[in-house]
């Protein structure tokens, strides 16, 4: 890579998302994440510098360095004691996604015992629940080793899939060069599972929730009832069920605690929301490994190379011809803040036209004079480029009677001699006596609208072309 890229993606899957094709044609996936973290939080027993302070009924409380803090500890106690066990009896039967700290794993074999015997997917939450923002890029690695070493221990069997949560900015590529991961859940940019490239590694992301989420029971501004919570899940459910059957399926991530939703009044909000899901029709409870497996083997990454990875040479070379023989609109683009917001027709569209806007009159001219005449003497010598053959032969241009082919002689002619520039639309949007019209009506412009309307047709054109290109 020639110059740095930026490496934030704004445009996903834009305006026309994939179908997931869940499994049974299923309106909805729905994925239930049990976070056992009890045991696992930051405790001078634990080598940690001062007691917890995230995530309970405590909601302003504060690190206490260098001592424990009673309250806090028996809060997350009650997780494990009380809480996870009522969980477990409303979900047993439901696939569910453990994100498991390995640590608290280690201290909980009876919740473990339990979890396997319901068939839940335990996936790893780290080897334990602290921050990992101020951890150097060894010092985060070691731990997820560890992580994984202690998760087979206890489980019998490495995870499949990861999720720190309080992560820092190179955990999701840590854990893709880890390289056995199914999927990872550090992100919430998204609906639908997503695959990231890290070298020639590409990393299946399949994405959380803060929002549909017990932890808002724990935050300022968060939920104060179970109604609220249940209304909620609810409103999340119906919204993607109804765009599931419009023909948009998604997914509905739920986040659990057992220390929050396991207390008895919040547990009665969740199980009225699930039996409200349960009740309709096309509706996959699936665990998290499920979706991963499901996804790749649907829609597996692409093998061609992205844009925004591009070098200098292979860029220019698949987009130097967007604009007609002016390849040095692409060289441009090369340089600007290219990222994988611009991976999509569209993207590459935006960088090549921002260049093009932005030339020289001189220099856009010479692009509107590359481009052949409609219907003309190199169309008849079979000398066009690929694009404008076959864009010509759309419009049925290439089999024009001898009445046209004499309308279009005589309108190129007075076209090109009033304005200095052969004749240019985007022929795609346009059947054979739409373009006759537009040539005759905009003969009759001045030419600096024209040049304007022809400028405007030059990017139209390029755009057609790349959403050709990018599917």
């Amino acid at each position: 890579m020639d110059v740095p890229r930026y490496p934030r993606d704004f445009t996903g899957y834009g305006p026309t998302p994939p179908d997931p094709k869940w499994p049974g044609g299923a309106r909805i996936a729905v994925q239930i994440v049990v976070n056992y973290e009890e045991g696992g939080e930051n405790n001078i027993l634990h080598g940690d510098m001062a007691s917890e302070a995230f995530l309970s009924e405590i909601v302003s409380a504060q690190p206490w360095p260098g001592q424990r803090h009673w309250n806090k500890e028996s809060i997350y106690e009650y997780g494990a004691r009380a809480g996870f066990w009522r969980i477990y009896r409303m979900l047993r039967d439901t696939p569910v996604t453990v994100f498991g700290v390995a640590s608290a794993l280690a201290r909980g074999p009876e919740q473990v015992s339990a979890m396997k015997d319901a068939g839940w997917e335990i996936a790893s939450h780290g080897l334990k629940w602290i921050e990992y923002k101020d951890f150097s890029e060894a010092e985060e690695r070691q731990h997820m080793e560890e992580a994984i070493r202690l998760h087979a221990e206890v489980v019998g069997e490495r995870p499949r899939g990861w999720y720190t949560g309080r992560t820092s900015m190179q955990t999701v590529r840590l854990a893709a060069e880890e390289g056995g991961f199914d999927y990872v859940a550090d992100s919430y940019a998204d609906e639908l599972p997503y695959w990231l490239r890290f070298g020639g590694h590409d990393q299946l992301i399949v994405p959380y929730t803060l929002d549909a989420n017990d932890m808002r029971f724990a935050t300022p501004q968060g939920f104060n009832s179970g109604y609220q919570f249940e209304a909620y899940l609810k409103d999340s459910f119906d919204t993607l069920y109804a765009e599931g059957s419009a023909g948009a399926p998604r997914m509905l991530s739920i986040g659990l605690h057992c220390r929050l939703v396991g207390r008895p009044g919040r547990a009665a909000a969740l199980k009225r929301a699930l039996d409200h899901m349960r009740a309709h029709d096309g509706v996959w409870f699936a665990t998290r490994l499920q979706i991963a497996e499901h996804w790749a083997e649907t829609h597996p990454p692409s093998a061609a190379p992205l844009p925004s990875e591009m070098d200098r040479a292979t860029f220019i070379e698949a987009f130097g011809g967007i604009f007609e023989h002016s390849p040095w609109i692409a060289e441009r683009a090369f340089e600007m803040e290219l990222g994988p917001t611009h991976d999509t027709a569209r993207g590459v569209h935006s960088a090549l036209t921002r260049v093009f806007r932005t030339a020289s009159e001189e220099k856009r001219l010479g692009v509107l004079k590359a481009h052949p005449d409609l219907a003309g003497k190199l169309a008849a010598a079979r000398r066009l480029t690929p694009e404008s053959t076959s864009e010509q032969a759309s419009a049925g241009l290439d089999a024009l009677t001898d009445e046209e082919r004499a309308a279009f002689t005589g309108l190129n002619a007075d076209y090109t001699a009033k304005f200095g520039f052969p004749f240019i639309i985007a022929v795609r949007d346009h059947d054979k006596s739409g373009i006759l019209a537009a040539f005759r009506r905009r003969v009759e412009n001045s030419r600096e609208d024209e040049f304007a309307e022809a400028c405007r047709q030059v990017e139209r054109i390029a755009e057609l072309r790349l959403l050709d290109m990018l599917r």
